[in-house]
């Protein structure tokens, strides 16, 4: 069997071999700098850089699993002492059946920024920590105490007191990375610290719905549990990226590793460092996707931004003049090509700053400008849309495949409307109907058409008549659940 898998492979390695050596012929420039560079920049970064990765090992008190104890037995039975040589094994010396507390040990990947001793990770690689040490590629230990952290985006930095200066490496621009650039992976997988692993880009700007903010690098370069907190780094030795996360059915690389990028880290890193928090800006509204079917609604070619459903009463968008239905298609003069993008850049940009907005409003670009608020100084409320009071004697109507009414006292109760939502309140959804497929249930209310409110079910037929007249294919709705929030829905008028 042995000579027969040797005997394929060397078949198949003659044809590959010949097709590359012809390449390199024919295309000389290309092929042979390429292949030249590959390996020997990553063993150069490799060498230059790997004493600034550090192995991460965190310690913590958990309450164990209790002890059982040993079953009864008979006086005199065979088993008598085996059962109780077994048990007492398992508890060890002075142990007892009830629950003791234990420690646990985890490892994870880390890297020095500064020469002084500061270190950046993961978060939740010293997540619940009691003691944090820095182990160093020469062995050296030293204990760490955590200057700050950010769940959101998972980064913590650290601090650890040398008796000589560490070395550090730098921050690249992530930014700049191209899809199929080299990029070089550095940490402590499965505490097998100092493994160097190398691969590409072969995503930017990923979503892989851990958080509001989600901007990954995705890599083929090997990253496996322990390899978080580590550096992604370019072939300049510039760490371009944090690993964080890794998609894998097994638990081991499958080639699916993402890192959070560098731009983000360092704007975190340098909040942390001065403040030992995460301050982000806060705008105050309630988003949602641009769908092709709302674009067309809002006249916006192509479709893009953010659309907002909903505005925060002590937000900075509301006195900016920024309305339901509004569009944000720019944002400190960055473009908000999708509705995931504003969360992001709104969060980066710096408190109190005043920002100019772009947003489309009925088919027109309008400039406002928002002084931006701190996302944690206040608890955002519920987006609210006001509206004139409902009719208390409801007559019910159809439209758009909608049974309609007016909401009075009996319905709020029955859907559990809050009082604060108001419009005209879905009693009744047609089985196969456009609106059954937007997923709209009963007990929904639309607040708005076209951004004009509606209170009774004959404002909302009369809408609908007159977007057909005027040729609209879609409209638009302001729909808002029973607990308050909004949500804008297209529905087709043909």
């Amino acid at each position: 069997m042995a000579r027969l898998l040797t005997a394929i492979a060397c078949t198949i390695r003659q044809p590959a071999f010949s097709a590359v050596a012809a390449m390199a012929l024919m295309l000389p420039v290309f092929s042979t700098p390429a292949l030249a560079r590959g390996p020997d920049a990553i063993a150069d970064v490799a060498e230059r850089v790997i004493d600034a990765v550090v192995n991460i090992s965190t310690s913590q008190t958990v309450e164990s699993r209790a002890t059982p104890a040993p079953p009864q037995v008979a006086p005199g039975s065979p088993f008598e002492e085996f059962f109780e040589e077994f048990f007492k094994n398992r508890r060890g010396p002075g142990d007892t059946p009830n629950r003791t507390p234990r420690r646990v040990n985890s490892l994870g990947s880390g890297f020095v920024i500064d020469p002084s001793g500061i270190v950046v990770t993961n978060n939740h690689v010293i997540a619940d920590a009691d003691e944090i040490t820095v182990i160093f590629t020469d062995g050296s230990r030293l204990k760490a105490e955590v200057i700050g952290r950010d769940q959101k985006t998972d980064l913590a930095v650290l601090r650890v007191k040398p008796t000589k200066p560490l070395k550090a490496v730098k921050f690249g621009d992530s930014d700049k990375l191209r899809l199929g650039e080299w990029v070089i992976a550095i940490g402590n997988p499965f505490s097998l610290g100092g493994s160097v692993t190398a691969g590409i880009v072969s995503a930017r700007n990923r979503d892989i719905n851990s958080g509001p903010y989600d901007n990954y690098i995705q890599t083929d370069a090997a990253i496996n549990r322990g390899n978080s907190g580590g550096p992604l780094f370019n072939l300049d030795g510039e760490v371009i990226g944090v690993n964080t996360a890794i998609i894998s059915p097994s638990g081991g690389s499958i080639g699916i590793g993402f890192a959070v990028p560098s731009k983000t880290v360092m704007a975190i890193v340098q909040q942390l460092q001065q403040f030992g928090e995460a301050r982000r800006g806060w705008l105050g509204v309630k988003i949602q996707q641009v769908t092709d079917e709302i674009a067309e609604s809002l006249n916006i070619k192509p479709a893009r931004g953010a659309l907002v459903a909903g505005i925060d009463d002590k937000g900075p968008a509301k006195p900016a003049g920024i309305e339901a239905g509004d569009v944000i298609i720019k944002f400190d003069g960055k473009d908000i090509k999708e509705m995931r993008d504003l969360p992001r850049i709104v969060a980066d940009t710096t408190v109190g700053k005043d920002v100019e907005v772009i947003i489309v409003r009925k088919g027109q670009e309008l400039k406002k400008t928002v002084k931006l608020g701190r996302l944690e100084d206040e608890k955002p409320q519920p987006a609210s849309v006001k509206a004139a009071p409902a009719d208390e004697k409801p007559a019910v109507q159809k439209a758009l495949g909608l049974q309609l009414s007016g909401i009075n006292d009996e319905l709020r109760t029955r859907y559990k409307i809050k009082d604060s939502v108001k419009g005209v309140v879905i009693t009744g959804v047609d089985a196969g109907s456009v609106a059954a497929d937007k997923q709209l249930v009963p007990g929904s209310v639309i607040v708005a058409i076209e951004q004009e409110q509606v209170n009774q079910p004959a404002d909302v037929l009369s809408r609908v008549e007159q977007l057909k007249k005027a040729g609209k294919k879609t409209a638009l709705l302001l729909v808002a659940t029973s607990t308050g929030d909004m949500l804008f829905v297209a529905l087709s008028l043909q």
